[in-house]
């Protein structure tokens, strides 16, 4: 991020979409210029991450940021749940409470209770086990923690952390020099394609007629229009403009 806004200048805004822990590597999507305004689209996609585990010890933090003491070994075979799941984020993460990150007010000795959530976890495999070490490879919704998946193994904690991919993008196609044409970047979302009146109303934020299943994107032949989403009266709303006004 620091080295984007750095090559990129001060006047251009940039911001990105989803952080990663401070000890995890891996694939970050960052957001140029109008960009920034599809971050949450983009936070939205589910997540592939591949981890190794420390089994039979504990942290505080579910890695290895955290105090950590022996405990015992998980039993097996391990339980690597999918599906929708209830999950309580850990006290060391980025939710906010009462305006304050968690994992701040953990810092600060303050106990911190978080409320479960569903999330969802379309993979959760084992790669390998080497006596108190054992690797996985996650796919999951947005917002799940893998910290917390791995500490429901019993007494073990994160030891690496990688993402992998987030929804179309993977980190082996990744390159910092390089920056993705935003059209190209939302093609995860199906394109609906507008002429004339049509187009230039939805440069202008106004709805015009089509059926969808979701978020698409609008375009004519000069490219990119608008994101939109669709009214139950057969319309699609532009929510997110792209066209100067």
């Amino acid at each position: 991020m620091a080295g984007v806004r750095r090559r990129l200048g001060k006047g251009v805004k940039v911001g990105h979409a989803g952080t990663l822990d401070p000890f995890a590597t891996g694939l970050l999507l960052v957001l140029v210029g109008r960009a920034t305004r599809v971050q949450r689209f983009l936070m939205a996609l589910p997540k592939r991450y591949e981890t190794v585990a420390q089994l039979g010890w504990t942290s505080t933090t579910g890695d290895i940021d955290g105090e950590r003491a022996p405990g015992r070994q998980p039993a097996e075979p391990f339980a690597l749940p999918t599906g929708v799941i209830r999950q309580r984020p850990p006290a060391y993460s980025a939710v906010k409470v009462g305006g304050k990150r968690a994992y701040a007010l953990a810092r600060a000795g303050e106990t911190v209770e978080l409320a479960e959530r569903e999330v969802e976890v379309m993979r959760f495999e084992q790669l390998w086990r080497e006596e108190d070490r054992a690797a996985f490879a996650i796919e999951c919704s947005s917002g799940t923690y893998v910290r917390s998946l791995i500490a429901d193994l019993g007494d073990a904690y994160c030891l690496e952390l990688r993402r992998t991919g987030i929804g179309p993008f993977e980190v082996g196609e990744a390159d910092p020099e390089r920056i993705l044409p935003l059209n190209d970047a939302l093609s995860f979302l199906p394109a609906v394609t507008l002429d004339g009146d049509d187009a230039r109303k939805a440069g202008h934020g106004v709805a015009v007629e089509g059926r969808a299943e979701g978020t698409v994107r609008l375009v004519d032949e000069d490219g990119l229009i608008a994101l939109a989403e669709p009214r139950e009266d057969g319309l699609l709303k532009p929510v997110v403009g792209f066209r100067p006004g």
